[in-house]
């Protein structure tokens, strides 16, 4: 059914007419709904315009259909048995007009929506035909706004950001603050989605595993949220079908005429389907498309499901030596704050960077003890390492610690909190 595993680096090599020049034209109007004629997602127009200005990436990506092949070659690894990755997520909102300005409610819904689509708990799934109800995955990744920021600092994991442009191209500029957008954050601990207006009628695009840091991640039309304006793409699932891409998913007809998508267990299909088809429609020999997979182009009511080999497919990115497996470790979910465990009190004690590489900021709560705080640090065996006295904000040195986990207690002779933090 899906054959070479290595096909996408020679697809991509090979890909049709499209040219970095068409990329830079294409939006020059605003969408705002008005162009919609159906899905429409970039993202192969992307990876063609990025592979014509970096040749490098044919290999990097190359280099991720090997590990993916090697992972999913050995099930005990490609199976992770069972563990839950969640992803931090910080959300760019890019707006021209007050209409453009997502809410944070509108946002959390996105995030909303991302989560029940890839843990199979969506309502919809129960519409999957009889043929593939075995196949509907639960892809065991989740997702949550992010808590803190690259350098340890609490967060919304949602930036607001007023912009001139009043629509964006496929160019990136949206992902560059020198060209009105918003710099990624780090892409081996977050997942970046940027929300902005898109012309020419484009839904959203992304980037796949192998890609430059610096554009790393997901935009989306902001009317395409849950509860937006872009019917009927208003139910979340642009974002769900680009963070397909994002974790290494093609098109489920493989962007040829019965092409090759990659995983085993979706059927092969002539080409991309639209609005809400009956089913069968059977072509390229099956027994009917999986259009209703979130990897085609149906509208959003009409798909819901990933397949089994999906799953396995974006799961082996998480794998030691995965393209996304700095993910797994990622505290960009964690707040950075801790509870004071003791007499009953619901204080709090921000603590940042985490991880840090010469200076924890603290901020403390005022304490009514003569002696202020104590801070002591121990490495994980107990042995003591550093200690210093706080009254209300201070600074902890951690640049002369050897790099590894440590465990802070901070006291006033009152009450006494634990904390880890990592020295980097």
């Amino acid at each position: 059914m899906k054959k070479n595993v290595y096909a996408i680096a020679l697809a991509c090599l090979g890909l049709a007419s499209f040219s970095a020049q068409a990329q830079d034209q294409r939006m020059a109007k605003g969408n705002d709904d008005a162009m919609l004629r159906g899905r429409s997602c970039a993202t192969m127009d992307v990876l063609e315009a990025q592979m014509a200005a970096d040749p490098s990436l044919a290999q990097r990506m190359a280099d991720v259909e090997r590990q993916t092949a090697a992972v999913l070659a050995n099930p005990t690894t490609a199976n992770r048995t069972g563990a839950v990755v969640t992803i931090p997520v910080v959300v760019h909102v890019l707006y021209n007009t007050t209409a453009q300005n997502v809410s944070d409610a509108m946002v959390q819904a996105q995030i909303d929506v991302l989560n029940k689509d890839y843990s199979k708990t969506n309502s919809d799934v129960s519409l999957t035909p009889t043929m593939f109800a075995g196949l509907a995955a639960n892809t065991n990744v989740q997702f949550v706004l992010a808590k803190r920021t690259p350098t340890g600092a609490p967060t919304t994991g949602i930036i607001h950001k007023q912009t001139k442009t009043a629509s964006w191209s496929t160019n990136d500029a949206v992902k560059n603050s020198k060209r009105g957008g918003d710099d990624a954050w780090d892409a081996t601990k977050y997942l970046n989605i940027w929300v902005c207006n898109l012309g020419q009628g484009l839904l959203g695009y992304a980037q796949f595993p192998g890609g430059s840091p610096a554009t790393d991640g997901v935009v989306v039309l902001y009317s395409s949220l849950p509860g937006g304006s872009a019917k009927p793409y208003d139910k979340g699932r642009t974002a769900t079908h680009e963070v397909g891409h994002w974790l290494n998913l093609r098109h489920i007809w493989g962007d040829a005429s019965c092409g090759n998508d990659l995983v085993s267990d979706t059927p092969t299909q002539q080409t991309s389907n639209y609005g809400c088809p009956a089913f069968p429609h059977v072509t390229c020999g099956n027994q009917g498309d999986m259009s209703m997979n979130y990897m085609d182009y149906t509208d959003d009511a009409c798909m819901y499901m990933f397949s089994t080999g999906q799953a396995s497919r974006m799961n082996a990115l998480f794998a030691a030596g995965g393209a996304r497996a700095g993910l797994v470790t990622s505290l960009g979910g964690v707040a950075p704050r801790m509870a004071i465990a003791s007499l009953g009190t619901a204080s709090e004690v921000a603590m940042y960077p985490n991880p840090a590489s010469s200076v924890l900021n603290l901020t403390l709560p005022t304490t009514t003890a003569a002696k202020g705080w104590s801070v002591t640090v121990y490495d994980l065996q107990g042995h003591q390492m550093k200690q210093a006295s706080y009254n209300g904000q201070g600074q902890v040195q951690v640049s002369q610690l050897p790099k590894g986990l440590y465990q802070m207690t901070l006291s006033d002779g009152q009450q006494t909190l634990r904390q880890r933090f990592e020295k980097q």
